[in-house]
């Protein structure tokens, strides 16, 4: 197999890997196409797989730490770039936790971690990787490997509240709050959200969004009926699908992508709200609903 064809056939797994750990789609293709460059370079290599995989991960670990930086500085509530995924193009997504390694509230959880907590992390949860395998990637110790991922998985674990599900509940309450928001059922909507509800929007500044976050199901409920019925809220359309693993809220205004929002469930309740209004955060989605491929190699 000539190294193109080998670089592609890696690709799904090393996107989903450099998205997970940067949170960024645009961010991630950048260090595929550094990754290419230094694959095309190299020589012959035992175990492509691991080699990209090994390339991926340091290079997305050094960009973890400026991009920690630029987020501070970051215009009201930063959140993840969300990306559709019925296509595959986020590696595998079969098992609770690799579903749950990319949804937006676990990628906001994994800001809490050091770098290096969050490769073995993101790791083991998503790719299922030995502890000894994720050393060989990060250059340390098992005992080491073993450390970083008991720290990451106790630090998102805090902030993190996992109920079962039956099969459909997820969409079923985003359906019910598409239909109470559309029809400004103030009372309605409050009844799906829980008492400690919390909603973000990240609009960076370019757009009009909430800069800090709305608290308590009666301020959430006012604010997304306040925002389906707003007058502004012309030439609309609504539909359901799926983003980070997840079925999310997914708004065009005038045919142009506008706003996708994701529900964080426990249980029966909403307990946050993330809307990404940030055109440039939705630049990428946008590219894959027009079938414009936004990958780079």
């Amino acid at each position: 197999m000539d190294k193109l064809a080998e670089f592609t056939e890696n690709r799904p797994r090393l996107f989903g890997l450099a998205y997970r750990l940067l949170g960024e789609a645009a961010e991630a293709e950048d260090v595929l196409q550094d990754a290419y460059l230094r694959w095309e370079a190299s020589g012959p290599v035992e175990v492509p797989a691991a080699w990209l995989t090994k390339v991926v991960t340091n290079l997305c670990l050094s960009r973890l730490n400026s991009a920690r930086a630029r987020r501070e500085k970051y215009v009201g509530p930063w959140l993840p770039e969300p990306v559709f995924t019925d296509d595959g193009r986020l590696g595998p997504l079969e098992t609770v936790e690799q579903r749950e390694s990319l949804s937006l509230g676990v990628l906001v959880l994994l800001e809490r971690l050091t770098p290096a907590e969050r490769a073995a992390f993101v790791l083991r949860e998503a790719f299922g990787y030995r502890h000894g395998d994720v050393a060989d990637v990060l250059d340390i110790d098992e005992a080491h490997a073993r450390q970083l991922y008991r720290r990451a998985r106790e630090h998102v674990g805090e902030h993190r509240r996992r109920f079962a599900e039956r099969p459909g509940q997820r969409e079923e309450i985003v359906r019910r709050f598409v239909a109470a928001a559309g029809d400004g059922d103030v009372a309605g909507l409050e009844r799906l959200l829980a008492e400690d509800v919390i909603a973000w929007s990240d609009g960076g500044g370019k757009t009009s969004a909430a800069r800090r976050p709305v608290v308590g199901p009666a301020a959430v409920a006012r604010l997304y009926c306040g925002l389906a019925n707003h007058p502004r809220a012309v030439d609309i359309e609504v539909s359901i699908q799926a983003v980070n693993g997840e079925p999310a809220i997914v708004v065009h205004q005038a045919g142009e992508l506008y706003l996708i929002i994701s529900l964080d469930v426990a249980g029966d309740r909403i307990v946050g709200v993330r809307g990404v209004l940030n055109p440039d955060k939705l630049a990428y989605a946008s590219a894959q609903e027009t079938r414009a491929d936004p990958r780079q190699v």
